[in-house]
């Protein structure tokens, strides 16, 4: 395993390490970088102002995870349960974004979205009054722009430990008289928990980070705290303020991470103890 360690090591521990220390410094009157020890990068990340734009961010992309991990459930519980030389099939459908650009599929919604796009181009050849409003350059936008974009990993995620259900517990429900709402409820939820959480972190720590949808959907008109990282590097070239408001998301990530791992561990751990009481 030494290859995989040295390759994890030198692309992120170290680059996130470099960054770490770099928040301890302080900005040249002229950019750049002096380095003088102090908190007040780190202090500043606390402030209202980027923990506003924390929270607003952690709405968003919490707004987007639930969105995403709704649809995108019942749609892998739809291959799941459809027959067996259908599934391929519907797995590569469900994959078919991933082929194009991510850039290419934003500017994609677009051209949907905009006052002159398709959707509201068809509702007027439709005679809808007045057509559909425009949702270009909002947050509705973004949010729809983030499940797009991320709704295959909930998809994936929630697959797998559906195909992998044993079919006898849903039919000795069955058996037992419980309905189809009651089977579901009991028996399939409850064993595919482990790859909705793993869906749910992925699209919220894609999410939350994302600075590509808020720039191109959002118009700018509003900032989540990818754009203000962003920002701090390649325009205020803040680059100390930038390193701290990077890792402290990055540290909410890597919790949301630990957390969803040991859920799954929890989970296999039960299922093994069950196997072997069997």
């Amino acid at each position: 395993m030494a290859p995989a360690f040295l390759w994890l090591i030198a692309l992120m521990v170290v680059p996130c390490v470099m960054i770490l220390v770099l928040g301890f410094f302080q900005r040249g009157i002229y950019g750049g970088i002096e380095y003088n020890f102090t908190l007040e990068n780190f202090q500043l990340v606390f402030d209202s102002l980027y923990a506003g734009i924390f929270l607003s961010s952690a709405r968003i992309a919490g707004t987007a995870t639930i969105i995403a991990v709704f649809i995108g459930y019942f749609a892998a519980y739809a291959i799941a349960t459809s027959p067996k030389k259908w599934q391929p099939t519907l797995l590569f459908f469900a994959v078919l974004p991933f082929w194009s650009n991510y850039l290419i599929r934003t500017y994609a919604w677009i051209v949907l979205l905009n006052r002159e796009g398709l959707l509201v181009g068809f509702s007027k050849w439709l005679g809808i009054d007045g057509g559909i409003p425009s949702i270009l350059y909002t947050e509705s936008a973004v949010i729809l722009g983030l499940v797009y974009n991320y709704l295959p990993f909930v998809i994936l995620s929630c697959y797998a430990p559906l195909a992998r259900m044993n079919p006898d517990f849903r039919e000795a429900s069955t058996d037992l008289g419980a309905s189809n709402f009651t089977t579901f409820r009991r028996i399939t939820l409850p064993l595919s928990v482990p790859g909705i959480a793993a869906g749910a972190v992925f699209v919220f720590v894609l999410s939350i980070g994302n600075f590509i949808t808020p720039a191109l959907l959002g118009g700018g008109r509003f900032q989540m705290i990818g754009n203000v990282i962003y920002a701090q590097f390649l325009t205020a070239n803040d680059w100390p303020l930038g390193a701290a408001l990077s890792m402290v998301l990055i540290g909410i990530m890597m919790i949301l991470l630990m957390i969803q791992a040991s859920a799954a561990q929890r989970s296999i751990g039960q299922k093994n103890k069950e196997q072997l009481d069997g």
